[in-house]
């Protein structure tokens, strides 16, 4: 009776009016102190009025306590509202069983992301309102739990709730998040019926359910007919013509946004940026960063990130640094970004170096970031650090990571070693479509058709249907291991299941067939391609005429050159260089000039064409012109330039020439000769007569000559009838003195038989009988 009185009493108290108490401050005023502090994020102060309340004996009814649920839930002060939850149980029923204190826990709770909590008092709640379902509808979507959320949705309508402009905005995101386009079109007549056709909130929603849905066409609608609209509608706009793979329209809608006047956010920026890496729009992206900094948006990692993705993606690292060193508050998103864009860029060093940089600032490496790892060291061919890596990521449970498993298999794989590559596959706790396509590609390269076929069919057993980069492993394979009609078969077999070749599709298949001396099987499927209006790329059309060139097809060669005219594709480097290479290599050195005069800006790879062309036709003058004119405007040569010009100087046997520009390739330039700059050099000295120079050329080399050069020598020693040389000058240099194989001995013997010195040939074959050299069989 004891407590029932004074439970009265208490309850009496609560009941008055909240004014004096003995004179002291008043209850309200507390109340309006504390919900101030609360919305300022100023705990401490509140809970320090809430503690002077029950010290001077002043009344807390429930709403000093809503507002201090409310202070906890903008800050997610977890421990806080705890206490609070405590003293409410602690003061009674009254307190506990209210129902405006109950729809407060539940939502601090819910915010919280605390189920267990908040789900407890969504059961025991008598009456749920609005407030309760959206609180766990919105938890249930933070969550993942889509399903759950709509479920709710539903059984909040079944019971006669109406959903306000918190819970469509969740519905919506649930039924993006599971592609349901049928119950969110559902959802979205039942809000534009009950008066929600002018809330920017629930249309914003809308116009973000149908841009992930991919119905760009009623998302534009919903967004079009918007009465007005917002930062966040814009922002919603943005992403799903984003998402879609919509870049153009993207930086035009942004262009509106700002015609209209509204002021872009951190995510619209994001949004442009990353348009505008897509399509590699430079200026515009520059323009983003403009107006970033001139808008005064802090350069926080939102911000920063899509910069460095924008800047690295675009090739421009040294705008990508310069953006990293000014972000605030760096963190390992940011770090992985600037590791990445080095490795794409083949910065190696530099990335090994920023992650030492990453480590020395107390961040830890994560996925990414061993990801990033391993791809440099796959690139910089540093595989035994690449397998240091690999260890850490064991070590500190990464390597259950599917992006760790699949650049651990790309790893191995790039030096060969396929049984490691294996292992990693065969360890992997998991195995999502791109690990199985880093492995089946991995045996496709090097011609493992068998393997790769059978990692092919052994995923689809799996469960996992392969996409079309599966596909285009196992045609790789084939081809690379010669079985052109069963890559074909394959190709018709992709097509019947439904998957859509893609051009990548298109090139595997032309170049394998090249490669396999299909030309003209290469050149019909191109016309297949045509006829069935697809455009190709660049890389294709480089394909097909190095058909024509192989198959010696000038006019297949023509017919192409007429499309390429036609869409105007001239402007390609690549497709310039490969005409210019077919007609040389067909026989037409004149049309391959006229291609070489209509090209106004001329890089190094169409000289270097036209100087092959011109080597190839033995029109050795016209190509040390073309090398002078290359030099007098300043075009540095490489490499091909010289093997180009060598080989004009030996098909015309100019030994002076050629001995001045190995000479320049040496000292002006600085390239260190090629195997093959040699093989010139010496084939030129031999077909002058200067074979004494040539041996001491050889015998010079920096590295031991191949049995090629020596047998091109023997040949031309052969055909210019230099018995003498071949008998007694050629043995006593040092370069036959360890001879790779058989093949020079058996070169010797033989010019010694076709000209019947026989006892010459007898010496020979002793001598590969005391040196225990075998003829190979065959």
């Amino acid at each position: 009776m004891k407590t029932e009185s004074s439970t009265q009493i208490r309850e009496g108290n609560l009941s008055k009016p909240l004014g004096n108490v003995n004179g002291g401050i008043s209850s309200t005023v507390f109340l309006h102190q504390i919900s101030s502090f609360a919305k300022k994020g100023l705990k401490q102060e509140a809970f320090r009025l809430l503690n002077q309340m029950e010290a001077d004996d002043i009344p807390v009814g429930p709403e000093i306590y809503g507002e201090l649920l409310q202070g906890c839930v903008y800050e997610r002060a977890l421990q806080e509202g705890q206490q609070i939850h405590a003293r409410i149980v602690k003061n009674g029923s009254f307190f506990s069983e209210n129902e405006y204190l109950v729809t407060k826990l539940l939502v601090f709770y819910a915010k919280c992301d605390c189920s267990m909590e908040a789900g407890d008092l969504f059961v025991r709640q008598r009456r749920l309102n609005v407030f309760s379902w959206a609180a766990m509808i919105g938890l249930h979507c933070r969550k993942g739990f889509h399903e759950k959320a709509l479920m709710g949705f539903c059984e909040m309508v079944e019971v006669g709730a109406f959903p306000d402009n918190f819970v469509f905005p969740n519905a919506l995101k649930a039924c993006s998040a599971l592609q349901l386009v049928g119950l969110g079109r559902g959802i979205h007549g039942y809000a534009m019926k009950i008066g929600f056709g002018g809330c920017v909130y629930v249309l914003s929603s809308l116009v973000d359910f149908y841009g992930k849905c991919g119905v760009l066409a009623d998302s534009r609608k919903v967004f079009v007919q918007m009465p007005e609209r917002n930062v966040v509608s814009w922002n919603s706009m943005l992403a799903g013509f984003l998402q879609n793979g919509l870049d153009e329209e993207t930086l035009e809608l942004f262009s509106e946004m700002r015609v209209d006047g509204v002021l872009p956010t951190r995510v619209s920026i994001a949004s442009f940026l990353s348009a505008s890496a897509n399509i590699e729009a430079i200026d515009e992206g520059r323009q983003a960063h403009a107006i970033a900094v001139t808008s005064g948006l802090d350069l926080d990692n939102i911000l920063g990130s899509s910069l460095l993705n924008f800047y690295c993606k675009v090739g421009f690292v040294e705008d990508a640094e310069s953006v990293f060193t000014h972000i605030v508050g760096r963190d390992v998103v940011t770090w992985n970004l600037l590791i990445s864009g080095y490795v794409q860029d083949g910065q190696i060093e530099k990335a090994f170096h920023t992650c030492h940089q990453m480590r020395r600032e107390n961040f830890k490496f994560d996925c990414v970031t061993l990801s990033s790892i391993i791809a440099a060291c796959v690139d910089s061919g540093k595989i035994e650090l690449g397998r240091v890596g690999h260890g850490f990521c064991i070590r500190n449970n990464l390597d259950s990571d599917l992006a760790v498993t699949s650049t651990m298999i790309d790893l191995y794989a790039s030096c060969g070693r396929m049984e490691h590559a294996q292992r990693v596959f065969d360890v992997a706790m998991s195995r999502d479509l791109v690990v199985w396509n880093t492995l089946i590609f991995a045996y496709a390269q090097y011609g493992l058709s068998g393997e790769a076929l059978k990692h092919f069919y052994q995923m689809q057993l799996q469960g996992l249907s392969p996409n079309v980069v599966s596909w285009n492993s196992v045609i790789l394979g084939l081809l690379r291991n010669r079985q052109v009609n069963e890559a074909l078969n394959m190709f018709t077999q992709m097509q019947f299941t439904g998957v859509k070749p893609t051009l990548i599709t298109w090139a595997t298949l032309i170049f394998g067939l090249v490669q396999n001396e299909c030309g003209y099987e290469a050149i019909r499927l191109f016309g297949k391609m045509l006829s069935m209006n697809i455009r190709p790329s660049a890389i294709i059309i480089v394909g097909v005429l190095l058909a024509c060139t192989c198959g010696v097809s000038m006019r297949h060669g023509k017919v192409i050159h007429g499309y390429i005219m036609r869409k105007g594709l001239l402007a390609s480097l690549s497709i310039v260089v490969s005409l210019i290479d077919m007609y040389a290599k067909c026989g037409s050195i004149d049309l391959a000039k006229k291609i070489f005069n209509m090209v106004s800006d001329k890089e190094l790879p169409v000289y270097n064409a036209m100087l092959s062309g011109f080597a190839l036709h033995g029109q050795a003058r016209e190509t040390l012109e073309l090398y002078q004119y290359m030099h007098h405007f300043g075009m540095k040569p490489d490499e091909t330039t010289f093997t180009a010009l060598l080989s004009a100087c030996r098909h015309a046997k100019l030994v002076d020439e050629g001995l001045k520009v190995f000479v320049e390739m040496v000292s002006i330039y600085h390239i260190t000769p090629q195997k093959e700059h040699y093989d010139c050099m010496v084939s030129l000295l031999v077909h002058c007569g200067s074979f004494e120079e040539a041996c001491r050329f050889i015998s010079a080399l920096p590295f031991k000559p191949d049995s090629h050069v020596i047998r091109s020598l023997l040949a031309l020693c052969k055909e210019h009838c230099e018995l003498e040389l071949v008998e007694e000058d050629l043995p006593r240099h040092k370069f036959m003195a360890e001879p790779e194989d058989c093949v020079n001995y058996i070169s010797f013997s033989k010019i010694h038989a076709a000209y019947g010195r026989w006892h010459g040939a007898s010496r020979i074959a002793k001598l590969m009988k005391v040196n225990e050299i075998r003829k190979d069989s065959g």
